[in-house]
């Protein structure tokens, strides 16, 4: 039975996350109907992650069995198509067929995400469910001083949600940068793998630093106090990208 890998891009905005729920409509709701729409063939499909409701992709990573041999550009194509007619907000990037070995979640070396606040007086129009809009100035310069405090192999204990699902808080975070781009503060995280609203509890107490209201030093001891009290507010959705994940 051939493997598929498949990149995915959506806009999350109108779905209650990446995996399936009873509650509403999902990505991966989304692509296994297109699947079957297509193929007659009833598949689970498996991300490389669950994005929550809102969140964003344009590098998902997902690998479905189908027991016909395609063509990857054709199966590429045909699902697009499939997708369109459904009028799904998503669209698959690139198809490969891969060996059975190959798993999206478990064979993924690292993943990237990227975290977008726009900070101006006027709300947002073209960038509304884009972006997170902060009408107050921040200091980026002060927000990049404070993320690499977090850089490393630490507890996240505060920068996870109570909800989270993970065996331990225990990650290596590799990358956390904040930079001002065409004047949109971006946040790039990378690591192996993430909990459960870390990066969005990340970007909440980066606006807090941001703002002045917490020092670099505020962070690292929300960080070392390992308790979810210590955090920050939780950003909205709408910011958050999953941009990539490296094989």
């Amino acid at each position: 039975m051939p493997r598929f890998k498949l990149t995915v891009e959506y806009d999350g905005s109108d779905y209650v996350g990446w995996q399936r729920q009873d509650n509403g409509e999902s990505v991966q709701g989304a692509i296994e109907k297109a699947i079957l729409s297509l193929t007659g063939e009833t598949v689970s499909i498996r991300g490389a992650g669950r994005t929550d409701s809102g969140v964003h992709a344009s590098g998902q990573v997902m690998h479905a069995d189908l027991t016909r041999p395609w063509k990857p550009y054709t199966l590429r194509n045909a699902l697009n198509a499939h997708l369109g007619l459904a009028g799904e907000r998503v669209a698959i990037l690139e198809a490969e067929e891969v060996s059975e070995e190959f798993d999206a979640r478990f064979s993924a070396l690292r993943r990237h995400y990227l975290y977008r606040i726009i900070s101006r007086p006027a709300p947002l129009a073209l960038e509304a469910r884009r972006a997170w809009w902060v009408p107050k100035p921040l200091d980026h310069e002060a927000m990049h001083a404070g993320a690499q405090r977090l850089v490393g192999h630490h507890d996240f204990t505060t920068f996870r949600s109570a909800h989270c699902q993970a065996a331990s808080p225990v990650r290596t975070l590799d990358r956390l940068d904040v930079a001002l781009v065409a004047g949109v503060i971006e946040i790039r995280a990378t690591a192996q793998s993430f909990l459960h609203n870390q990066i969005r509890s990340f970007a909440g107490s980066l606006k807090l630093v941001g703002e002045g209201k917490w020092t670099p030093d505020d962070l690292q001891a929300a960080l070392e106090a390992r308790n979810r009290k210590a955090c920050g507010p939780v950003a909205p959705p709408d910011g958050l990208y999953f941009l990539q994940v490296d094989y």
